[in-house]
C-alpha cells in the first residue's frame, strides 16, 4: 500500500522510526512528513495564527521524509496536499510513546488526531501507540533510549505488529468513512500477544495543573485519570492491562446518531 506517517513525538523519534522500517520491510511505499519537535497532547490543532514550514530531509529512514514546523494535523494536510504526488491509501500516526487509550486521553491526543486528519480528507486512518509504566517513560523517551536494546526489541515486536495489522485495518475501511482505528501496544508486547476489539474507556481527568506559583503559572501534572467504566464491554484500558492488544473503532460518522 502506499502509506503516509506522522506521529506527535517529533521526527527524531525512534518509535516513528522502527514503525517506518516495518512498514518499508514488509513491502509497503512509505512517506514521512512528521513535526520537527515534540507535538504532544497538541490535539486535532491546526496552526492558523502563523506560517508553518516544510523541509525534506534525510532521516536514513529509506523514503521520502520531511520536518514540518507544525502540528501532525498540520503535517498531514500539507503532506497530502501539497508534499506527495498522489495521495496515500492510508495515513498511519505513532507510534507515540505512551498509551493512547480512553476518552480522555483520546481526544486530547496528537497521534490520533494524525490519523483523524486523514479521516477528514476521506483516507482511512490508524493510530498507533506503546503503553509504557508511567515510572520508565521519562526513561524510555529520552534519546538515549534508541541505544537501548530493550526498547528497540520493545519496539521492533509492535512495529511489525503494526506492519502487519494497519494496512489490513486500512483495506477493510470505505473511503470517505471517516473511520480512525485506534490501536494499543501492551507493555510488553510479545510476538503471540493477541488482540481484542475494544471501546475506549470513560476515564476523566480532573487536576491535571498544578496550582497557581508565584509567577502566576500552573504546569501540568501527568496523571491517568479515574476510570469510571462499566465492567463490559471490554475496554481499551482494560485489555491493556490484561497484556492484550487493544483494537479501537472510532467512526467519526455516527456523531450525534438517533
Amino acid at each position: 500500500m502506499r502509506l503516509l506517517v506522522t506521529n506527535d513525538d517529533g521526527i527524531e523519534s525512534v518509535f516513528l522510526h522502527e514503525l517506518v522500517r516495518a512498514l518499508i520491510a514488509a513491502g509497503h511505499e512509505t512517506f514521512v512528513a512528521a513535526p520537527k519537535v515534540e507535538q504532544s497532547w497538541t490535539g486535532a490543532s491546526k496552526s492558523r495564527g502563523r506560517s508553518v514550514h516544510s523541509a525534506r530531509v534525510e532521516k536514513g529512514l529509506g523514503c521520502a521524509t520531511w520536518a514540518v514546523d507544525g502540528t501532525p494535523s498540520d503535517c498531514i494536510n500539507i503532506a497530502i496536499g501539497h508534499l506527495l504526488a498522489d495521495p496515500p491509501e492510508a495515513v498511519i500516526s505513532g507510534i507515540n510513546i505512551g498509551l493512547n487509550a480512553s476518552l480522555g486521553f483520546i481526544l486530547g491526543s496528537g497521534t490520533v488526531a494524525g490519523a483523524c486528519e486523514g479521516a477528514l480528507h476521506g483516507i482511512p486512518g490508524i493510530a498507533v501507540s506503546q503503553s509504557v509504566p508511567v515510572e520508565r517513560y521519562e526513561a524510555i523517551k529520552d534519546p538515549a533510549a534508541a541505544h537501548d536494546p530493550d526498547v528497540i526489541g520493545l519496539l521492533r515486536v509492535s512495529a511489525a505488529h503494526a506492519a502487519r495489522l494497519a494496512p489490513l485495518f486500512a483495506k477493510q475501511t470505505p473511503p470517505m468513512s471517516f473511520v480512525v482505528h485506534n490501536l494499543n501496544f501492551p507493555y510488553p508486547c510479545r510476538a503471540d500477544t493477541e488482540m481484542r476489539r475494544t471501546v475506549p474507556a470513560r476515564v476523566i481527568l480532573p487536576g491535571l495543573f498544578s496550582p497557581r506559583d508565584a509567577d502566576g503559572t500552573h504546569r501540568l501534572v501527568f496523571r491517568l485519570g479515574d476510570d469510571q467504566s462499566p465492567k463490559s464491554p471490554l475496554t481499551d484500558r482494560a485489555a491493556l492491562e490484561a497484556g492484550f492488544i487493544s483494537h479501537t473503532i472510532l467512526d467519526f460518522s455516527k456523531l450525534g446518531s438517533i
